[in-house]
């Protein structure tokens, strides 16, 4: 173990803080093995995605003459899709010695639970289950997303005994509400936030296109918000926080704010593996000059529960006058 960097995430004991988010940096054994190396604390698998399963079945059967072939096709791409994340699974539980937490993208309760009894038989220490579907229709209801989030939670606890985690999205009218139902639900954990794909607008091609592709510093105010507040409203639940994170300091606020691990992605994409041992050593430099002897030293230090003025979390208006500003100073 790394002297001082120790935690306890959703049931499982890292070596560090240090998760690898679910990427396409975690979807090969070769990746995982240079990962861990570089020093990562646990990996999670890059996600097998219901979404692109159902279209890659959707795909085979447009090219099919035999409508009764559906079943079978939707069989084949599945139990294809399913096997290669298994093998994933277990070769990469083979080759590295850190906790290897699988991934599914799911939307429906239904089509998960036999394969999260596999994913247990294949050796993952634990589920990641990024549940989300973007509701547009007029009459959708906001709440059903929760609801998914509670039944594919059940589903998945009734089949395997190893810890299961959700990692959600900010679009919820009351995030603390909801993790406090999680943790009732039993999940081990919870990730703060997942990072979805954006849109933008071309507008000289005058076309809809993809938006930015990796988070950025911006996004950790977010994350360190709701992480603050969800530590002090339900300090039961494990936290790891997501998005935004680019730096040692980054990983400290969040310890701070109460996450018990971080999730490092987009950093990772833009700097070489070895990002992972500055990190490490700076937050190790830091611990020393603050005489923190281990993470749990600190963290939650500055959460919701044991900050001087929690209203600071809660503040969602520019205040003027509470920064000294004049009428006449520009907003911010």
């Amino acid at each position: 173990m790394e002297r001082g960097l120790e935690t306890r995430y959703a049931g499982l004991n890292l070596k560090n803080p240090l998760i690898i988010g679910s990427s396409g940096l975690t979807d090969s054994v070769h990746k995982n093995i240079a990962l861990e190396k570089a020093g990562a604390g646990a990996i999670v698998l890059k996600s097998l995605f219901e979404e692109q399963i159902s279209l890659q079945s959707d795909w085979m059967m447009q090219d099919s003459d035999y409508p009764e072939a559906t079943d079978y096709i939707q069989s084949y791409v599945k139990n294809n899709a399913v096997e290669d994340y298994l093998r994933l699974i277990r070769e990469s539980k083979q080759a590295c010695h850190i906790p290897i937490i699988a991934s599914i993208h799911c939307y429906k309760s239904e089509m998960w639970a036999d394969f999260a009894r596999q994913i247990e038989l294949a050796g993952a220490d634990a589920i990641e289950l990024n549940v989300f579907r973007l509701y547009t229709e007029i009459g959708e209801s906001a709440i059903s997303l929760g609801n998914s989030h509670l039944s594919i939670l059940k589903n998945i606890k009734e089949a395997v005994s190893i810890p299961v985690v959700i990692k959600m999205s900010k679009f919820f009218d009351n995030i603390t509400d909801h993790v406090s139902k999680l943790h009732a639900g039993g999940a081990a954990g919870v990730v703060l936030f997942n990072k979805f794909y954006q849109a933008d607008i071309d507008i000289y091609n005058l076309e809809v296109c993809a938006g930015r592709l990796f988070s950025s510093p911006s996004d950790l105010s977010d994350t360190l918000r709701w992480t603050g507040i969800v530590s002090g409203r339900v300090p039961e639940i494990s936290l790891a926080s997501s998005t935004g994170i680019f730096s040692w300091e980054d990983v400290v606020k969040c310890i701070l704010a109460g996450a018990s691990a971080v999730q490092l992605c987009s950093v990772l994409y833009q700097n070489e593996p070895s990002i992972i041992i500055e990190i490490k050593k700076n937050i190790q430099v830091w611990m020393e000059k603050m005489n923190y002897a281990s993470i749990d030293d600190f963290r939650g230090k500055l959460n919701y529960h044991n900050t001087a003025d929690p209203s600071l979390y809660e503040r969602v208006q520019f205040l003027k006058y509470f920064f000294g500003y004049s009428q006449e100073d520009p907003e911010k």
